[in-house]
């Protein structure tokens, strides 16, 4: 029996699901006005900036809605199987991404670290060569100590995350970033002498 019709915003999450199934696009926009803010938060974590967050968030609400006719109200709440959407989207997203991530090493963060309070021109010279030296120590890292150390270092994303993000241990992710912090110091250090850095 299909329920009675009123404002979707005061119908539960399986009554707009089963308006969305039936092509209302009213339950679908409150569907995701509903979750939009926890989805965003999801994709922020990942991303570490708003427009790509909010590209990702549209996204995940895309692969929501293509994927709507798989979730069994029966066995499940909606919230907590739409946070396993997102979240596996944006894990996925983060793969495809992360090798690129780290060849251009782009990310302001690197900068952030290396930036010097002056920026006359020598200056600035000065700190883009010390970020290409942060690019190659990172890209010279084997994967199993590059990936988990941008994930924290530089997506600021906590142990427990990365954890289920790369499918391992939490010890083992807090193992492989210390390890990944002291072989990158020790090659950083070692290129700057090479390089006549103080």
């Amino acid at each position: 029996m299909a329920p009675a019709r009123g404002p979707a915003s005061n119908l539960t999450d399986n009554e707009l699901l089963e308006r969305c199934r039936s092509g209302d696009q009213a339950a679908w926009s409150a569907l995701v006005a509903r979750h939009a803010r926890k989805v965003f938060s999801v994709a922020w974590r990942f991303t570490g900036r708003s427009d790509e967050a909010e590209d990702l968030t549209q996204e995940i609400f895309v692969k929501v809605y293509q994927q709507l006719s798989r979730f069994d109200p029966q066995s499940g709440q909606f919230p907590a199987w739409l946070m396993r959407v997102a979240r596996n989207h944006a894990i996925d997203n983060y793969r495809k991404r992360r090798e690129e991530r780290v060849r251009r090493a782009d990310d302001p963060a690197i900068l952030d670290v290396m930036a010097d309070a002056a920026a006359g021109p020598l200056e600035d010279v000065v700190r883009k060569e010390r970020a290409e030296i942060v690019r190659a120590g990172l890209a010279a890292l084997p994967a199993e100590l590059r990936e988990p150390l941008i994930l924290c270092d530089l997506r600021g994303l906590p142990y427990e995350e990365i954890a289920h993000t790369l499918g391992m241990p939490l010890g083992t992710v807090k193992s492989r970033i210390n390890r990944g912090r002291t072989e990158l110091a020790r090659r950083l250090m070692r290129r700057r002498k090479d390089l006549g850095f103080a």
